[in-house]
């Protein structure tokens, strides 16, 4: 591909604005109107969000995953406790989030520290699952290396059919984790790339500081 052809991808974002006294003063409550935005604006998975984790060493890795609720407290996903993404977090447990919805020309960018949602929690959520979501949980050893697909699907297929008239237990490995934010920013396209982007950082346990950033 030529390289004018992606230099000259561009879009100019002229669809809203966001200024420091257009945001609700608490970042959960903003996040949570931002969201309801994006669902009436039938925005493509709009709980698809970036997590990058990083090792102690600094090395960075990040990969998508689903928001599957927040609260006052913070951004809760689950995934499987001995992926990359969990082995990091083992060591490492800083995290961001990173929200992205084009049609609306916003991100939501996220950071915190990350700790394990409780075992109750998990457990509701896991049989809240397609069963064959369920399943899959058991059946693939996350970020290991495996001879083939076809080594899941046979061991799928097994363990589907014994547990087609009983409850799929949740494998211990498997669980939710809750990032509980510092800083959290709110950024909306402007035109000519001057960009709005308003930022909350944590002053202490019940309060936020606003600032604005330069694009």
């Amino acid at each position: 591909m030529k390289r004018e052809i992606i230099q000259n991808l561009r879009e100019d974002y002229t669809a809203a604005s966001l200024s420091e006294h257009d945001v609700v003063k608490n970042p959960i409550n903003q996040f949570e109107r931002w969201f309801k935005e994006a669902l009436d604006a039938k925005v493509t998975e709009p709980n698809a969000m970036t997590l990058a984790t990083a090792t102690t060493a600094g090395r960075p890795s990040a990969r998508i995953v689903l928001l599957k609720d927040f609260n006052s407290d913070g951004f809760v996903f689950y995934t499987n406790y001995l992926s990359r993404k969990g082995k990091e977090l083992a060591k490492n447990p800083f995290a961001s989030l990173l929200f992205f919805w084009p049609e609306l020309q916003r991100q939501v960018n996220i950071e915190g520290t990350v700790e394990k949602v409780s075992r109750e929690e998990s457990e509701k959520y896991f049989h809240s699952r397609p069963k064959g979501s369920q399943v899959g949980a058991i059946v693939s050893p996350q970020s290991q290396e495996i001879a083939s697909r076809d080594v899941l699907e046979k061991k799928w297929i097994e363990l589907e059919a014994a547990y087609a008239d009983k409850t799929v237990p949740k494998p211990a490995h498997w669980g939710g984790y809750i990032l509980k934010p510092n800083v959290v920013e709110f950024w909306q396209g402007g035109p000519s790339r001057l960009h709005d982007r308003i930022v909350f950082k944590r002053a202490d346990k019940n309060s936020w500081k606003i600032v604005r950033l330069a694009p």
